[in-house]
């Protein structure tokens, strides 16, 4: 079963940059689809962005185009998320999420969740 575990969070100041991991912990090879999502302070989860399983599709949300970048290093069984130009607006915890398909018409279906990491951009 995909257990999913997430690294790289912390605190940064605003127009600074992270780097999110998210690794499937058992090896399993399935070929999932990632999607990450955040949950602002006493706000709901929100989707942030996805990839495919091949890496050739992906979907972002608007306020985070050009800013961040998801991709998948499969060697590593890893994928990114890159966030830079970061805002205090985007401070919360962020969680990856597997599938077994990819679609950029249903955001939020996802099997498998990670433990979140928190990201604080302070102004």
């Amino acid at each position: 079963q995909v257990q999913l575990v997430e690294s790289g969070g912390g605190l940064v100041r605003a127009g600074g940059s992270l780097r999110l991991s998210c690794t499937d912990s058992q090896h399993t090879g399935s070929p999932i689809a990632v999607g990450w999502f955040r949950q602002p302070p006493g706000k709901d989860r929100e989707f942030v962005a996805a990839i495919s399983w091949t890496g050739e599709s992906t979907d972002y949300e608007d306020s985070v185009k050009r800013r961040f970048t998801v991709s998948r290093d499969h060697g590593k069984n890893t994928v990114y998320l890159q966030l830079n130009s970061l805002k205090p607006e985007d401070t919360g915890v962020y969680y990856c999420a597997a599938r077994l398909f990819y679609s950029a018409h249903n955001r939020y279906t996802y099997d498998y969740w990670g433990q979140g990491a928190q990201v604080t951009v302070s102004s």
